[in-house]
């Protein structure tokens, strides 16, 4: 069988992928529909019941990534006020990624039982409630507890929000309300690190998370007054062992390994980076103030492009290019941030975002065309993956930063990149074996 996942066929689904509402992942595509269905009262554009959709989506997408990743902007100050050093203030979010990681399969599958609505109320307004707790954190054991929690809560949303959106709204106006989601996802996750790093640099770090608990809080209130009741949800039983097979089923598949795997390289590299740019920037030579650094996360906004532009990367070079193009430009913005120059450091950050926004991208929407069947456990395994490779690489650049100052994160990138290069590297010398075997027969 052909390396399904690096090869350049056309699309096998129109379902999208779990994956696919990550931060500046690209909306999924569905097929143009038959003559409309009169009995089909799924909201479509226009209608007030989709009005409503996006607008709650959007609010949960905010709510989400604001509160994910609230701490990362704050990690300088984190060390200052509790005297940790970077990996030890790296586990604040490295806790509630590992948290999401590891609930996002078995809440996909409760919200099977109990509703999409419900789950996705529940996990929201519970990781506000907690977001308000933190603050008052005695210390960081307390600190990261309370964030491997929100985590867990947090993983409702990203686990059932697509299913609800296939559910409830018609298929030929999906992609814009994917994409409202995503964009609520794009705009919590910088806003949200934007705001605790711009009032955690006046008032300090308790501050600056009371803030984004309060955002959190109204997005919850948003999401629950204007989320409307689903119509096409069927409630069915939660089969553990089901589940337990297929899960596993997709973790003997080389194919979809090699994806994770990917997934999770890709995102190593981002937490390295991100998590240890503020110590760098606040540091001498640069000297920058604490509530201006914040601002660097700005630079999302190249990997909102680069990632709207995956589809148009991969029909020029198909996806094991893309893939090979997202690696060196990755790569090649590791190197450029090495100097002590602003415009280098800046520059180079600008590089890693977009390769690994679009390598990113590239591998989601794979998933979804080699897994043939239970695709939406496929593509949660695929988002565990991912930010298990948040967690693990966050943690370890933070420990090389400690040791070896920015250098030391930029090992750490490099190898990720390395090991991301040799597996889309195999999978390329697979399939052009498979295809001489082929033509041999």
């Amino acid at each position: 069988m052909p390396d399904a996942d690096l090869t350049d066929s056309a699309d096998t689904a129109d379902t999208a992928d779990v994956t696919d509402i990550e931060e500046g992942a690209v909306a999924p595509r569905v097929p143009a529909q038959a003559a409309a269905d009169p009995r089909d009262l799924r909201h479509r554009p226009g209608s007030p019941g989709y009005r409503r959709i996006r607008l709650a989506l959007f609010a949960a997408g905010v709510a989400t990534f604001v509160l994910l990743y609230s701490t990362q902007a704050l990690l300088p100050a984190l060390s200052d006020s509790l005297r940790l050093t970077p990996g030890q203030a790296s586990l604040t979010v490295t806790a509630a990624t590992l948290g999401l990681a590891a609930a996002v399969i078995p809440i996909s599958a409760l919200s099977e039982k109990f509703g999409r609505t419900r789950v996705m109320t529940f996990s929201v307004f519970a990781a506000a409630v907690l977001a308000l707790a933190i603050p008052f954190s005695p210390g960081l054991t307390t600190l990261v507890v309370l964030r491997a929690v929100q985590g867990v809560c947090l993983a409702g949303l990203p686990a059932t929000a697509m299913a609800y959106l296939a559910e409830e709204v018609h298929p030929s106006a999906l992609p814009s309300a994917m994409g409202l989601y995503i964009a609520g996802n794009s705009i919590g996750g910088m806003g949200g690190r934007i705001l605790a790093d711009l009032v955690g640099g006046v008032a300090g770090w308790r501050w600056g998370l009371a803030s984004v608990a309060v955002v959190s809080l109204a997005c919850a209130v948003l999401f629950r007054v204007l989320v409307p009741k689903a119509r096409y949800f069927r409630p069915g039983p939660v089969n553990p062992m089901a589940l337990l097979r297929t899960v596993l089923g997709h973790l003997r598949n080389p194919l979809l390994l090699r994806l994770f795997a990917l997934g999770l390289l890709f995102m190593a590299v981002f937490g390295a980076v991100y998590n240890v740019m503020g110590y760098r920037l606040t540091a001498e030579p640069f000297g920058l103030p604490e509530g201006l650094v914040g601002l660097i996360f700005l630079v999302y906004l190249v990997g909102t492009f680069t990632s709207a532009s995956a589809g148009r990367i991969v029909a020029r070079l198909g996806r094991r290019g893309a893939l090979f193009a997202s690696i060196g430009v990755t790569a090649v913005g590791l190197l450029v941030s090495i100097p002590d120059s602003l415009p280098a450091a800046l520059l180079g950050l600008v590089l890693i975002t977009g390769g690994f926004f679009a390598g990113h991208s590239v591998a989601s929407s794979s998933v979804g065309r080699t897994a043939t069947t239970a695709r939406a456990q496929a593509s949660a395994l695929y988002l565990a993956a991912y930010y298990i490779g948040n967690s693990v690489g966050g943690s370890i650049g933070a420990d090389a930063y400690h040791s070896f100052a920015w250098t030391g994160a930029v090992a750490v990138g490099l190898i990720a990149m390395a090991l991301a290069a040799a597996v889309t590297g195999y999978a390329a010398l697979r399939a052009r074996r498979d295809r001489a075997g082929a033509a041999a027969v």
